[in-house]
């Protein structure tokens, strides 16, 4: 892999989005603006993939996922709870309908075309299945616990927690994602690291020297800029959105779907990008820990935020969603096991995840 570490355009494109953010915040934009808008926004997408990546030769693997995961699901949380307090009842299942879409954009949509990418270039995509096991078992159980639940618990009517059930919830969950983080980064750091065709441990790049401490700490500091700006320009056009979403005749909650995408792009890229490189494991890091992530930080942040929002908090799926859900952790499960795929589990975990879009769209 070649490396450019600060290239002109990966600082100017952050500054440039965050100047474009303070500009439009709380206005209305007409369509040329958010046109350009759309633009930056992409440009941030890219510069924040490329600083992720300094930082993640840096710090090494599993240490580099985590930042790049830990840190879009900080922002995203952010978004969530700001559209959640100025949404009204619209966004009561915002935080639902967000976190299911990205967990199924992440275990479906990012594992399955970084397998997929990984397979055709290798013919047989290789990873830990023990880190990977691990990471699924967990993604599972907080998802489970967070989003099943509250459909079957009889405290309060309707898909919801009572306050004492969101507070044990958000305890466990982040609890849960904490332990996973331990295990990935101390006890049991080979699990998580690169693995060759043949099964050997991969510890970092060849041939390439990494980042000076210095200019690792200027790219954590751009890449925090250029997913502030990500998070903050989608929220700039998430009213376009969402009247683009009411004229087409969609379900409102197509809007979470549409959030989760445009969050969740940086992680997308990356993981692509490694799996080109043959480090499947460091894909299969930045899906599931995403996945994790989102569940693990969100659902403890909206139960923080819930003591001074008004009204309910949806968080209960339905019934084609948790069939869904099933669906894609028992595929997920058989193609964790074996520690080695080919192009049919990418492309399995690929079309769950055109059904989930599709019923998405139309329910």
């Amino acid at each position: 892999m070649k490396l450019k570490i600060l290239s002109q355009w990966t600082v100017t494109l952050p500054i440039l989005a965050v100047a474009a953010l303070v500009l439009t915040w709380g206005r209305d934009l007409p369509p040329p603006v958010v046109v350009i808008v759309a633009l930056l926004l992409g440009g941030a997408v890219m510069a924040a993939v490329h600083h992720a990546e300094v930082v993640a030769h840096r710090v090494g693997e599993p240490y580099g996922s985590l930042i790049l995961a830990v840190a879009v699901t900080v922002i995203e949380v952010a978004l969530i709870v700001t559209l959640m307090i100025s949404g009204g009842e619209k966004s009561q299942s915002l935080a639902r309908d967000t976190v299911f879409a990205a967990v199924m954009i992440t275990v479906n949509g990012i594992l399955g075309i970084s397998l997929l990418v990984g397979a055709i270039r290798r013919r047989i995509a290789v990873f830990n299945p023990e880190g990977t096991g691990g990471a699924l078992a967990t993604v599972a159980a907080i998802a489970t616990l967070s989003l099943v639940l509250p459909t079957f618990t009889t405290s309060r009517p309707g898909p919801q927690f009572s306050p004492a059930q969101l507070g044990f919830a958000a305890v466990v969950s982040l609890g849960l994602y904490l332990l996973f983080v331990l295990v990935q980064t101390r006890r049991h750091r080979d699990y998580f690291l690169p693995i060759t065709t043949e099964g050997e441990v991969i510890e970092g790049e060849e041939h390439v020297e990494p980042p000076s401490g210095r200019t690792a700490l200027i790219s954590l500091g751009l890449l925090l800029l250029a997913l502030v700006s990500v998070v903050g320009l989608a929220k700039g056009i998430s009213p376009s959105i969402e009247s683009g979403v009411a004229s087409a005749g969609l379900p409102h909650s197509v809007v979470g779907v549409v959030i989760a995408l445009m969050v969740l792009l940086p992680e997308t890229i990356a993981a692509v990008r490694a799996a080109a490189r043959d480090r499947i494991q460091t894909s299969l890091n930045l899906a599931l820990g995403s996945a994790m992530a989102s569940i693990g930080l969100t659902i403890p942040a909206i139960a923080v935020a819930m003591i001074w929002l008004d009204g309910p908090l949806l968080l209960g799926l339905g019934g084609t969603q948790m069939v869904l859900l099933v669906l894609t952790f028992g595929v997920g499960t058989l193609t964790v096991v074996p520690g080695r795929a080919n192009i049919l589990q990418g492309g399995l975990h690929l079309g769950l995840l055109a059904v989930f879009l599709f019923l998405a769209a139309s329910p």
